[in-house]
């Protein structure tokens, strides 16, 4: 970052940071375009303007009432990593590294430290691992260090429970204090401890995942787990640090996790964003039964629109998320997985790899022959509400697994990519008649990609 750029981060830092940042939106904005070189985030600006000017949108609710009940020091390192490193500084250096090697170079990486898990969740492939596999604390460091040369401020942790590993999480954290963290957790390690190092090191949050209700999360993830998630959730919000909630919406709880009742008691609770995802069949235990309906996912599609129309939280969908990504955003196009054995994937629901971190460079992982069949056709769909090789169109995965000779990482039992396609051939059909539909009435169609 250059001199004149650098002033003007800082600048733009103290305004976000000051007593009264509400009222210096204008400034905050005008400063944010002047960084923004070769205005590669015209539209997001624009945007986030449009929301936050309005003081009658649930967007400037959700501002304030970040200001009001969040450390600053929280969203000082929250706007230095994430926005300033890895959407600015680091999208630069990406596309710079994505034009000389013609490879894809993802925004995010995803990393599991351990396959050990404390819950064994229905449906989870996690559950069946054990403590198996766990990256060292040497390797998580030496993917963040090679990640950052490449452009990559942003990594999640996954797993098993990735608080299993909360002193090494902690430690990584205090070591790249460039860096933006993220963990999906289930909650049920968190304690006060815990939250006094988040707050120290200042740039690490929590997803907890949650199934809906009480009844719902507990038929999923054991008896007694929706009042630990939830006593974390007030311990977090007591030591004043960023968190939201992460949820699985299949057949048996779409309703309760889309619900005002369920959505509102989240924000009351404090969480500041939602991760939804749709429950996919991997792993040898997988329950096809639980695979939402199109019926279901339609609904989610248009619920959290709804939400973000509507309530003081920002609220994101994996896969309906399509239209905004372009697709799939896996295989490097936006983030990868590195699972705790060391094997790198194109997805976190894609257990198929030519490579293992221990053995290559992240740069060399991004060129193996899997991550260049996903580059070489990405969208997989011109339907951008069909992005998913798996679950929407599981003959591309098929075709790219056989076509680069990559082998099942699944610890426990190693699945024919056939086999697993076979799972969600029939959700993907019945699917693509819904999709299909809902995104001829919806505008970002008349741009879709032609395949």
């Amino acid at each position: 970052m250059n001199k004149i750029k650098k002033a003007a981060a800082n600048m733009l830092l103290d305004y976000i940071i000051s007593d009264d940042p509400l009222a210096k939106l204008p400034k905050i904005f005008d400063i944010a375009e002047k960084l923004d070189r070769g205005n590669l985030h015209t539209a997001q600006i624009d945007g986030v303007r449009k929301a936050l000017l309005d003081r009658n949108s649930n967007w400037y609710t959700f501002v304030k009432k970040l200001y009001d009940e969040v450390d600053k020091k929280c969203i000082q390192k929250f706007v230095e990593c994430f926005m300033f490193n890895a959407h600015l500084t680091g999208f630069e250096r990406t596309c710079e590294i994505e034009e000389k090697y013609d490879c894809n170079v993802p925004w995010a990486i995803l990393m599991d430290p351990t396959s050990a898990c404390n819950l064994h969740c229905t449906g989870c492939w996690a559950a069946q691992y054990g403590n198996k596999n766990n990256l060292s604390y040497e390797m998580l460091d030496s993917i963040c260090r090679q990640g950052k040369e490449l452009g990559i401020y942003f990594y999640i942790f996954s797993g098993g429970e990735p608080l299993v590993r909360k002193k090494d999480i902690i430690r990584l954290c205090s070591e790249h204090q460039d860096c933006y963290f993220f963990a999906f957790t289930n909650g049920t390690l968190v304690d006060d401890e815990l939250c006094e190092e988040m707050l120290r090191v200042a740039n690490f949050a929590l997803a907890f995942s949650i199934e809906g209700d009480e009844e719902a999360t507990d038929i999923r993830r054991g008896k007694g787990t929706y009042r630990k998630v939830i006593e974390a959730m007030e311990r977090m919000r007591k030591h004043r640090l960023v968190f939201g909630y992460s949820t699985c919406y299949h057949r048996y709880n779409t309703d309760s996790v889309g619900s005002d009742e369920f959505v509102d008691d989240m924000i009351a609770r404090g969480c500041r964003f939602s991760w939804n995802f749709t429950y996919m069949p991997v792993g040898k235990d997988a329950h096809t039964d639980l695979i939402a309906t199109p019926e279901q996912r339609a609904y989610m599609y248009k619920r959290i629109h709804e939400i973000r129309d509507t309530k003081p939280i920002f609220a994101m969908d994996f896969w309906n998320d399509g239209e905004y990504a372009d697709g799939c955003i896996a295989g490097g196009k936006r983030y990868l997985h590195i699972n705790a054995a060391g094997d790198v994937e194109p997805c976190a629901f894609i257990h198929y790899s030519n490579v293992n971190i221990h053995d290559v460079s992240l740069l060399d992982a991004l060129r193996s022959p899997l991550f260049m069949a996903y580059r070489r056709r990405q969208p997989f769909n011109s339907n951008m509400l069909r992005p998913c090789p798996l679950l929407d169109n599981p003959e591309m995965l098929s075709a790219m697994v056989k076509e680069s000779g990559a082998k099942s990482t699944d610890m426990e039992a190693p699945e024919d990519v056939d086999v697993l396609c076979g799972k969600t051939a029939p959700a993907a059909k019945a699917w693509a008649e819904v999709a299909d539909r809902l995104w001829a009435e919806n505008p970002k169609s008349r741009k879709a990609v032609s395949l």
